[in-house]
């Protein structure tokens, strides 16, 4: 089984996760912020990933250190979880549409950082989470768990719908990404033998 736990501490943040490749989506997330617990809950429920994260943190402040630490642990157990990335079909894309929003996302398990990011929200705000934060927890991800990231809006002008249709895009992307191909049952999928 493809499992990983992560403590991370800092002076701003405190964080226990565990996550499960071959999950159901089943999802136990504490942040502090509901919204983003709600986002956290959709990508793991489209992934399947099976998924538990208790944050606390300097939410007097904002949601800004939480956001992105937690951007960092869950990208440190993909990688962790993904080992060698032996047999995995590496690459995914969807297209998903949340009613009028409809986002692009597509993946590559590189072992290299870098995420393209193309996500306008019209709110600066949702409820009390700042949308700026988005791309904060997409980059901390990508750059920890070493994976090329795009994620396009192609329409939308619900802030919620945008956001969600990204979150549920990633998770549906990544889990394709990180699926076993029986064509690659004892290969790592790159001409140079690592990723």
């Amino acid at each position: 089984m493809r499992n990983a736990e992560i403590k991370r501490v800092t002076n701003e943040t405190d964080i226990s996760l565990s996550l499960l490749l071959e999950g159901r989506g089943n999802c136990d997330v504490l942040t502090g912020c509901g919204f983003f617990d709600h986002m956290l809950a959709l990508f793991a429920n489209h992934g399947r990933f099976d998924l538990r994260i208790k944050c606390t943190g300097d939410t007097d402040v904002d949601y800004h250190h939480c956001v992105e630490d937690i951007g960092i642990a869950l990208g440190s157990a993909f990688k962790a979880a993904l080992g060698d990335k032996c047999a995995i079909k590496r690459y995914a894309d969807i297209t998903l549409p949340m009613d009028e929003a409809l986002v692009l996302c597509a993946v590559d398990i590189s072992g290299r950082a870098y995420c393209s990011f193309d996500l306008p929200v019209p709110s600066q705000k949702i409820k009390d989470y700042d949308t700026e934060l988005t791309e904060e927890f997409f980059r901390a991800f990508t750059n920890n768990a070493g994976i090329t990231l795009h994620i396009k809006k192609l329409s939308g002008i619900n802030s919620h719908h945008i956001t969600e249709a990204a979150f549920k895009g990633f998770g549906r992307a990544l889990r394709e990404a990180v699926s076993l191909d029986k064509e690659f049952s004892r290969e790592i999928p790159s001409t140079k033998g690592v990723l």
